[in-house]
């Protein structure tokens, strides 16, 4: 008799089981506290859901427990269906987040448990399928229970599906086919003793296995089934191949819902078929039989769809990598620090409501006694707006080097810009220049108008528009208009995203929310402006999902 093994002290690693809103499963190891979840891409765990919040919670561990912690989120953290702050976490607890077609999550501790209850079912066994009858079969089962556990092969997975179909049929091979467009082509190939086999192994031709494939709905069974019909030559019948029997199992085309259902599609649309034959004994297709090979073929469906599904992600994680790189260049192309003393001075910001923005600002000094600040914002969203609004962010440090005549600078990157996009991309742009007199000079190009703020008033005036947006129109013509400042006069100007921030109920942050924060903090200086504008607009949204880059630029004549 064998002896089972005695259980060891279980290692406890923890980890999250997440169940995205497709209800596909992965599991995420918690390998550093405090473990960040939310919206925002840093996150460890990010919810691509716009209902969550940018940092929705954290997991934290205090000596040997862990705790889940709310952030102050929108909507909350749900433990095991209670509203929580802060909760101690025990092993196979279910958080979500306040909204039920969104993620969830099981909080777990792996233990060596599960391997070795495994292990004492399998062994001893000298093959995969080792041993016969219903423990046979068990092991069969646990194999491939192994495998989806443990391996992160599909291959592997697929090898214990079709190692399984063996030992509940008692053929002797096995091959799993997938469908390239109207052919069948080998994937796996294995004998009853888990050894591979050549996809030649395989001498029924795969254009009959398909018709059979189309023809019948269910479980295929082709016992003593003449095949020399259609072209197949007549030595290719089951007699002269030798072979007792022949089975064969759709693999039904399998995708996940919106929901945690799984649909499974017509069974006419197949992604392939596990084919097995033997030449000693005739298939065991017993009531039983039928219903655990049917089993395993789902299971194969799901493996294949959850492998296409991993690659889509993988594909997805590395554009995001990708675009993370950009939006940290982009970030690195904003002014790494403006101007906080002397006569002129500024405070400024840009969020993008994507991994990269169309919003760009820019502050620099032109010549010793003037300085340029500009704000443009490139129509649409993504990469291609992105890549626009840095090329212009370029062009207007290259015009602004120098003596600057703002008329005839915009002139040249609209025709520069018209020349390159045809008119299928423009942008907003407010253009301006202050000199050591106060004198303002600007070109406002379509974008909101700035607003002017008069030390000890509320009075507000706005900077008007002075021409079209540029990459519109070759021969567009740019107006230069012009104000004195006054010693403390600051000029606030903000790209659309700022006044269209939009709350959870769709309401407009406006003009009129941003003039009613300018008047109430006047008196402050451009630093403290920007920071009470920005807390406002935040405020406004409570972390809503952004719909547009938000841009801010406040700057201040200080003689």
């Amino acid at each position: 008799m064998a002896l089972l093994r005695q259980p060891s002290e279980a290692s406890e690693v923890p980890s999250l089981v997440v169940f995205n809103p497709s209800g596909n499963r992965t599991r995420l190891p918690i390998e550093t506290t405090p473990f960040l979840i939310g919206r925002q891409a840093e996150s460890h765990l990010t919810l691509r859901d716009n209902r969550a919040s940018r940092n929705h919670a954290r997991i934290v561990r205090e000596h040997s427990e862990y705790f889940v912690e709310d952030m102050k989120s929108r909507h909350g953290v749900f433990v095991n269906g209670q509203r929580i702050t802060r909760h101690q976490l025990a092993n196979a607890d279910r958080i979500d987040f306040g909204f039920q077609d969104s993620y969830k999550l099981v909080f777990t501790l792996e233990a060596d448990e599960m391997h070795r209850i495994f292990d004492q079912i399998s062994a001893p066994a000298t093959s995969p399928i080792a041993g016969g009858g219903n423990l046979g079969k068990l092991r069969a089962l646990v194999e491939v229970a192994r495998a989806l556990q443990t391996s992160l092969s599909t291959n592997d997975v697929l090898e214990s599906v079709v190692d399984a179909a063996l030992a509940v049929t008692g053929t002797d091979r096995g091959f799993l086919l997938l469908r390239t467009g109207d052919e069948l082509t080998v994937s796996v190939a294995r004998d009853r003793h888990g050894a591979p086999l050549a996809s030649t192994d395989l001498k029924v031709p795969t254009s009959l296995i398909n018709r059979a494939l189309r023809s019948r709905r269910e479980l295929l069974s082709m016992s003593f089934d003449p095949l020399e019909q259609d072209g197949v030559r007549p030595e290719m019948s089951v007699a002269d191949l030798e072979l007792r029997s022949v089975v064969c199992v759709p693999l039904v085309h399998v995708r996940t819902g919106s929901s945690q259902d799984t649909i499974v599609a017509s069974v006419a649309d197949t992604v392939g078929l596990l084919y097995m034959d033997s030449r000693q004994n005739a298939a065991d297709l017993s009531s039983g039989n039928r219903e655990i090979l049917q089993t395993l073929a789902l299971e194969a469906s799901t493996i294949l769809e959850n492998a296409r599904l991993l690659e889509e992600g993988r594909e997805k994680q590395r554009m995001e990598e990708e675009l993370s790189i950009a939006r940290e260049i982009q970030r690195g192309l904003l002014p790494d620090r403006l101007p906080s003393a002397g006569w002129f001075r500024a405070a400024g910001s840009s969020v993008a409501s994507h991994q990269v923005g169309g919003d760009y600002f820019d502050v620099r000094q032109s010549m010793p006694d003037t300085w340029c600040a500009v704000v443009t914002d490139v129509s649409g969203k993504g990469v291609s707006s992105a890549l626009l609004a840095s090329l212009l962010q370029g062009a207007f440090l290259l015009a602004s080097d120098g003596p600057v005549q703002i008329d005839q600078v915009m002139a040249r990157i609209n025709r520069f810009l018209t020349d390159r996009t045809k008119g299928e991309k423009y942008a907003t742009v407010f253009y301006c220049t202050v000199d050591h007199t106060g004198m303002l000079r600007w070109v406002n190009a379509g974008h909101p108008k700035p607003l002017l703020v008069r030390k000890g008033t509320t009075d507000l005036t706005e900077l008007q528009t002075t021409g079209m947006p540029i990459g519109l129109i070759e021969v567009a013509q740019y107006t230069v208009a012009e104000v004195q400042l006054r010693p403390g006069d600051k000029v606030v100007a903000f790209s659309d995203g700022l006044s269209e921030a939009e709350d959870a109920d769709g309401h407009f942050f406006d003009k009129q929310g941003l003039r009613e924060t300018i008047e109430a903090n006047a008196a402050l200086d451009c630093q403290g402006l920007h920071a009470a504008l920005t807390k406002a607009v935040e405020d406004f949204t409570e972390d809503a999902m952004l719909t547009d880059d938000i841009t801010l630029l406040v700057f201040e004549y200080q003689p």
